[in-house]
């Protein structure tokens, strides 16, 4: 019997890139953490290369996953999307993407 000598992968950190590897959803937070809470139309906006039907998908995902959350008001049927306190605790690994895509995507 041969013996692998592959590592495995932390169950964690692979849940964590299924949420992170998807596309749109990194840009979407990023644009959360930037620009703080915002409309759907305001999301399709800053992200206008992703389709409104993949957008509304992504927020559904990134709510399931407890990063964002999608709040309507009484007085307004417009929902607007905001980081949980799980989403904004993902501000230092955005930040550190910035400074690797700074320092070596040229």
């Amino acid at each position: 019997m041969e013996q692998q000598n592959q590592a495995k992968l932390c169950d964690k950190f692979v849940a964590t890139f299924d949420i992170l590897g998807r596309k749109w959803n990194g840009l979407i937070i990023e644009s959360l953490l930037l620009a703080g809470p915002q409309r759907f139309k305001d999301l399709a906006t800053r992200i206008e290369a992703c389709s409104d039907r993949v957008l509304v998908e992504r927020l559904k995902e990134l709510e399931q996953a407890d990063i964002l959350e999608r709040k309507v008001g009484p007085e307004s049927s417009r929902a607007i999307y905001q980081l949980t306190t799980r989403g904004e605790a993902m501000r230092p690994v955005m930040q550190s993407i910035h400074e690797w895509a700074d320092e070596y995507n040229h």
